[in-house]
């Protein structure tokens, strides 16, 4: 829960957009604001001060604690223009919430994190249960003093500017499973690569199965901070033993069909638990289902009669493929998500020209692998087989990843070892779109004039089948050096199927500092002024051409009253016509 206090007029109307904007996230705290502040802290893991930094430094000075554990602070000038992560920059998020704030308020986040400050990903802010020296290897990274990655575990993490190899640095971050102790200089990353499985008769009490589970983990050096889960049979998703010991050790219960266990081979099958809830494994199948290496094979408790087994699988560290859409060009155009996932990758993976575009908001320390015009398939191998090896990865392409761009090729090459992340971006149509007016108001379509991939017959009969249904058409690849007939040849076929005066518009390099656009008719356009940079789209029977715009209207009728161009009311299928009018009540054009 985010708290929210205000001191004055000014102040509870910016805190009043911030609640309105997160309604189930925050809560107004009224009354004498030191009152206010000493209960928000007390109840709230952030919280959001409409006051002067001066006034809050005094209000929660008394109240800090541990930085683990006190909540994180923000202030909000009166102005609104500044939102400061004053207090939990990292362990209590305040600086994630400081750039949140600034995106509903307007406000420039103001975030004096060293680490953030030059773009390192925080040893804290990773997600990982993290100990050890984090201020002194922290401190390393920084100052560029050698610093070792030491991965027993293989799991993806962002760029950490260090060095794998290096043994002798005296500095380290290391990442293990295993319960050791953080030697000097060093810090250690708990990934959540240990899965408990557990199998408890009715009745088994919670002591008993926690007690199991911690003394097999402590004898085999395992940390419990790495249990990413505990697994049972579904016959057991309500035991009260089974689902205490997951609740004390903070993770999730995960269970399974019986018929699922029963086909996972084990070492030590039983008939005992096949009679009881069909399978002969529970504790070793459920831990082993997901695959992974059985570190602990099925042990028993201590008690007479024993009531609980467990064992422990070590699951490997899924690689992460993010597969990126950058939009058509405008920094402003790339997501805030994309944003995010470029500064989560440790890899990069694009053509360089879309390299160069986004080369400052990638963290220190990413390693890039760009290449030519050309080389797609070759990107998408080699985006999989980084994602393979266990890194996280980012895989770019221009406008929305998924159209007529990286997507495709690598998730035909990407199987279910991977986690595979779409990030979606606007997509050049859409850009060319917004610049023309709203030709894209009502049935559309988008085909690529490249025959690189395609041959073009099979293009010619899409063209051929989307002027007979009468769609818009925009047109990706239009016209290159080597090939300078393709459009032509379409705009021919369209012209079989519209008047001459149907509205063309021609958008180049949309977005981008030297966008041009224009607008065209289907017989007045000149095929030799398109190039590869260009998006053609071409207008239905409904388009128009108003005030300069491109505009193709939501229904399928258009009124000829020019003095009003409106749509007209909505209506069930016109009798005899074959038409349908709009479901909605159209908008005034």
């Amino acid at each position: 829960m985010i708290g929210l206090i205000s001191a004055t007029a000014a102040g509870a109307a910016a805190r009043d957009r911030l609640a309105a904007a997160w309604p189930d996230r925050t809560r107004v705290y009224g009354g004498p604001v030191a009152d206010a502040v000493r209960t928000a802290f007390a109840e709230c893991d952030r919280i959001v001060c409409f006051l002067a930094t001066g006034a809050v430094v005094r209000l929660v000075a008394p109240l800090l604690d541990d930085k683990r554990t006190d909540p994180g602070v923000v202030c909000v000038d009166e102005g609104g223009r500044f939102a400061v992560s004053l207090v939990g920059g990292h362990g209590g998020g305040a600086n994630g919430l400081a750039r949140a704030v600034g995106e509903v308020l307007g406000a420039e986040p103001v975030v004096t994190t060293a680490t953030d400050a030059v773009g390192l990903a925080g040893l804290d802010t990773l997600g990982l249960p993290v100990e050890g020296d984090v201020a002194g290897v922290s401190r390393a990274l920084l100052d560029g003093v050698p610093v070792a990655l030491r991965a027993e575990v293989a799991w993806p993490l962002p760029p950490l500017r260090v060095a794998r190899e290096g043994a002798d640095a005296a500095y380290a971050v290391r990442v293990t499973d295993r319960a050791v102790e953080p030697a000097g200089g060093e810090v250690v990353l708990r990934p959540p690569s240990l899965v408990v499985g557990v199998g408890a008769s009715r009745g088994a009490p919670v002591g008993e199965v926690l007690g199991l589970v911690r003394d097999t983990l402590r004898e085999a050096g395992l940390s419990a901070a790495s249990v990413a889960e505990l697994a049972t049979v579904d016959a057991k998703a309500e035991e009260p033993g089974i689902v205490g010991a997951a609740e004390r050790l903070g993770v999730p219960l995960v269970t399974y069909p019986a018929d699922a266990l029963a086909g996972v081979e084990v070492p030590n099958p039983s008939d005992a638990p096949l009679a009881a809830v069909g399978t002969p494994s529970v504790a070793e199948a459920a831990a082993l289902v997901g695959g992974g290496e059985l570190l602990v094979p099925k042990r028993k408790s201590a008690a007479a009669p024993a009531r609980a087994t467990c064992a422990v699988v070590r699951r490997p560290g899924r690689g992460r493929l993010a597969v990126v859409g950058l939009g058509p060009g405008a920094r402003d155009l790339v997501t805030p998500r994309a944003r995010a996932e470029l500064r989560r990758a440790s890899v990069l993976v694009g053509l360089d020209q879309y390299v160069d575009q986004i080369r400052d908001l990638l963290r220190p320390g990413t390693r890039v692998l760009e290449s030519g015009l050309g080389a797609e398939e070759e990107r998408a191998r080699t985006a999989v087989e980084q994602a393979r090896r266990g890194h996280a990865v980012a895989l770019i392409g221009s406008g929305d990843a998924g159209v007529y761009a990286m997507a495709s090729p690598a998730l035909a090459e990407a199987s279910d070892d991977i986690d595979v992340v779409g990030v979606p971006g606007v997509t050049a149509a859409l850009a060319a779109g917004a610049i023309l007016g709203a030709p894209l108001g009502h049935d559309h379509v988008s085909i690529s004039l490249s025959d690189l991939h395609t041959p073009w017959e099979v293009i010619e009969r899409r063209v051929r089948a989307a002027a007979e249904a009468d769609l818009v058409v925009t047109f990706y690849n239009p016209r290159s050096r080597g090939r300078d007939w393709q459009l032509p040849k379409a705009l021919a076929i369209l012209a079989e199927h519209r008047e001459p005066s149907t509205p063309v518009g021609v958008v180049r390099n949309a977005s981008r500092a030297d966008e041009s656009s224009r607008l065209s008719t289907l017989a007045a356009l000149d095929p030799a002024t398109v190039d590869m940079m260009t998006v053609v789209t071409v207008g239905n029977t409904a388009t128009r051409e108003i005030s300069g715009r491109m505009v193709t209207p939501r229904g399928y009728r258009w009124q000829e009253d020019p003095a009003t161009r409106r749509s007209p009311a909505p209506s069930s299928r016109a009798s005899g016509s074959g038409t349908f009018a709009s479901e909605q009540p159209e908008e005034t054009l």
